[in-house]
């Protein structure tokens, strides 16, 4: 196909097509009645919860064995001066801070260590040895993990690469020639996509910089081989011409955010994955449909002027004889959380079917605790979409824990109530309740689906999306960064935005319609026991704009100023001492200006703005040392020449952040 054939909606490389047609709401009707709710407007803003619930959250304990992070501290108090918003092309930090940008897009960290070149003329094999575009989330991890150490001067800084800018990645833009795309600017496409890991070390002056030569640094891209494990490894519908047995695929694309294993690896989210992929069959499979894969993809790579497997394969239309002849099944080894062991550079990333496959966002462990089984959150980022919780079958044992702990477990939704308490509906067809709602659904429509039935469990993995509308989800408005405070256990969920939301579409969790600012949920699990099938779930913040109030039993728990009005929290990450950072990506307009960073106590729920970025970007991924005396925060997709002015060309960095005085970042 041609680019004029291009859906111009894979221009915006964050439009995610609303694909839940299950009218919005749970398939099986669980939820009755609406909750009491005040709306305190300002502007167009709905900001108000109120009535949700008479109770307070319960406290988890913290009984981690992850050695990343340090003992924590009983204090999350805020001790900084709130920065003021900004409309500059730099980065602002507070008062008694500085802040420096590292590792900038095209930064060479491996192989021959080719140097980046402003004009834009980097090969696809120069690519593949330089740091990935649009910067995203990020873990540093003690190069003494292993050993049972907590190193804050040396370690691995590993760190997605999102989408890509072809403008300021090629010479001159996206190029074609008789509707055919050179081959060598989709192989440096594919290698800016992915994941990077680099050593990293401080010198006795403070300054951060590559271990060069180090055999750690590596980078992981759009066709690094990659083994399918768990519950979907082998099945027949993952078949294709590069693995006739399903068991293995290439590359990841899309990663936005990851998550930390307690055992020490990394796992990299691919969210929307359905756009880098091409059908042009008359109709296609449900696999396909209920996420959004086109006629058309993003970036066009199905046109590489090529016939190699590498370039071929995004085509996804049925071509050859059987799946084995062609690449109809490629996009079905994609929407996953993929781990990649830092510390072994040459291991296979793996990808953890058991986890799902929908647009994960990132994966947010809980603490893990010896002898009980390991516990995971995960969010599905687009309009309507649900969030996820695995548990794992086996138990964890720091002395043996790996990977094999996410290949076997329950994978269960939730459904929040109105009443504010919460359940956790099982996907597996050895539950009762969940086998007999797939049998009620047989025969049905539900959504843009007429529905047959799930073969096994593996099918329903790959089809969670709609495994999860049978179960009775709750629709969420773009749930994406989760996040566990370290202290109480309590569980964190960004809930970006959702425009389309309509009045009539509105629940208890998501009670805003034409959402546009976003908010904050959180929940404690019953029992202050992570495995617990229910909880109980309150509103932390609604974003806004100045006097938006968020509201609980008639009393205003929080009412915005200029201090900390925000909109679109996306990024969440709570640090070692139990401060929560919140991270923006929305509107860039009035009042809120450049995407920020803010840090918030979740006892009182104090927010201040802590870090603006330059114009344009996304403030996205943060993670600091287990000292939390440095951090690290990622900026995407800047506008202009940032970080450097002598550069024609944006370029995504991480940007160091650390307090003058050598003291804790936020205390």
């Amino acid at each position: 196909m041609a680019k004029h054939d291009l859906d111009p909606n894979y221009l915006d490389p964050n439009y995610e097509p609303v694909v839940n047609h299950t009218e919005n709401t749970p398939f099986h009707q669980v939820l009755s009645a609406r909750m009491q709710r005040r709306t305190v407007m300002k502007g167009s803003v709905g900001a108000a919860l109120a009535s949700v619930m008479g109770l307070g959250l319960a406290g988890c304990g913290s009984d981690s064995n992850d050695s990343t992070t340090s003992s924590n501290v009983s204090s999350t108090d805020i001790g900084f001066r709130a920065v003021p918003t900004s409309t500059a092309n730099e980065v602002v930090v507070p008062e008694g801070y500085s802040s420096e940008a590292f590792l900038p897009w095209g930064t060479p960290i491996t192989g021959s260590y080719p140097a980046y070149k402003p004009d834009g003329t980097n090969t696809g094999a120069e690519q593949e040895q330089q740091m990935g575009m649009h910067h995203d989330g990020v873990h540093f991890f003690p190069i003494d993990l292993k050993a049972g150490g907590n190193s804050s001067s040396e370690g691995l800084l590993v760190m997605n690469h999102e989408y890509i800018n072809q403008g300021a990645l090629h010479a001159n833009g996206a190029t074609y020639v008789n509707d055919m795309r050179p081959a060598d600017e989709v192989r440096k496409e594919i290698a800016a996509h992915g994941v990077s890991v680099v050593h990293i070390k401080r010198d006795t002056n403070g300054k951060w910089d590559i271990v060069f030569g180090s055999p750690f640094n590596r980078r992981i891209t759009g066709n690094t081989e990659m083994d399918i494990r768990g519950p979907v490894r082998g099945y027949s519908k993952l078949i294709t011409k590069y693995s006739p047995d399903a068991t293995e695929t290439r590359g990841t694309l899309n990663n936005c955010a990851m998550g930390p294993t307690p055992w020490g690896t990394y796992l990299a989210a691919e969210e929307n994955w359905h756009g880098y992929f091409a059908n042009g069959d008359a109709t296609q499979p449900r696999e396909q449909t209920r996420h959004g894969v086109g006629s058309s993809s993003r970036y066009d790579w199905e046109l590489a002027d090529s016939a190699a497997d590498q370039y071929v394969r995004f085509n996804v239309s049925t071509i050859g004889a059987t799946a084995a002849d062609d690449y109809r099944n490629e996009a079905n080894t994609y929407g996953y959380m993929v781990e990649i062991d830092p510390f072994t550079p040459e291991s296979k990333p793996q990808k953890r079917t058991a986890l799902g496959r929908f647009g994960h966002e990132g994966v947010i462990f809980a603490p893990a605790k010896e002898g009980e089984p390991v516990v995971c959150y995960s969010g599905d980022d687009s309009r309507f979409e649900y969030i996820y919780k695995f548990v794992s079958s086996k138990p964890y044992y720091a002395a043996t824990a790996g990977g094999y702990l996410l290949d076997e477990g329950t994978l269960y939704v939730a459904r929040f109530n109105d009443d504010g308490s919460g359940d956790w509906l099982s996907l597996d067809l050895d539950d009762a309740d969940f086998a007999a709602k797939v049998a009620a659904a047989e025969g049905t429509q539900v959504g843009d689906v007429q529905f047959d039935g799930f073969e096994n469990q593996a099918d329903v993995l790959l089809n969670t999306r709609l495994a999860a509308d049978i179960a009775g989800a709750t629709p969420m408005d773009r749930p994406e960064w989760g996040a566990v405070d370290p202290n109480s256990g309590q569980v964190y969920f960004t809930l970006t935005n959702n425009s389309r939301r309509t009045e009539e579409q509105v629940n208890a969790a998501n009670p805003n319609a034409n959402n546009r600012t976003g908010h904050i949920i959180r929940w404690s699990e019953e029992g202050n026991d992570h495995t617990a099938t229910s909880f109980d779930w309150d509103i932390f913040v609604f974003a806004g704009e100045q006097g938006t109030e968020t509201v609980v039993d008639d009393e205003v728990i929080v009412s915005l100023t200029d201090d900390n009005i925000f909109n679109s929290p996306d990024g969440l990450w709570f640090d070692y001492n139990g401060r929560l950072w919140i991270q923006t990506d929305g509107s860039d307009a009035a009042p809120y200006q450049n995407n920020m960073m803010l840090a918030a106590n979740p006892e009182t729920r104090e927010i201040k703005r802590f870090f603006v970025g330059p114009v344009g970007c996304e403030v996205t991924g943060v993670v600091s040392t287990p000292d939390v005396k440095t951090m690290f925060v990622n900026i995407q997709h800047p506008d202009g020449n940032w970080p450097d002015s002598s550069d024609p060309r944006p370029r995504d960095a991480t940007v160091i952040v650390t307090k003058d005085d050598g003291g804790v970042i936020g205390a």
